[in-house]
């Protein structure tokens, strides 16, 4: 559930030049593309029913990660494995589309660095859904 917007914590910069509404703009742009995709939309679908809050925390996820404000509170990766239509090989096609999105809304001294935080993000995500699936008996999946 996300927290109400506080502000920033002081002295910690933005990890890289955005602002909060550049950040609602993708977020926003990224889930209109979602909607249309083939692969996602269906997915999507089975667990977003009002879009105007999901892309709200979401927001929220990337304005704590990105500018250091205390709005979000979640467990992404639990969300994520508690899903089982959320399939692993889904996160690459995701991670390319919001490159793709980035790209085309945003400057590239925002767009390159977000995207480079959302892929590292994108494979522990990934990796996570793999190894809650796997056997317990199954050697870890590290990569």
């Amino acid at each position: 559930m996300s927290k109400p917007t506080s502000p920033a914590r002081p002295g910690i910069p933005p990890r890289f030049p955005a602002t909060a509404e550049q950040i609602m703009s993708q977020v926003s742009a990224f889930y209109a593309r979602v909607r249309q995709d083939e692969a996602l939309a269906p997915v999507f679908a089975n667990h977003v029913s009002d879009w105007p809050p999901h892309e709200n925390k979401i927001a929220a996820f990337w304005r704590n990660a990105i500018l250091h404000e205390r709005c979000y509170d979640g467990n992404p990766q639990r969300i994520h494995i508690e899903r089982p239509d959320i399939r692993p090989e889904l996160f690459d096609h995701w991670l390319d589309l919001f490159e793709e999105v980035a790209h085309s809304t945003l400057p590239a001294e925002t767009a390159l660095p977000w995207v480079a935080l959302a892929r590292r993000i994108g494979v522990g995500m990934k990796v996570g859904v793999q190894s809650a699936r796997q056997p317990k008996d199954a050697p870890p999946i590290l990569r």
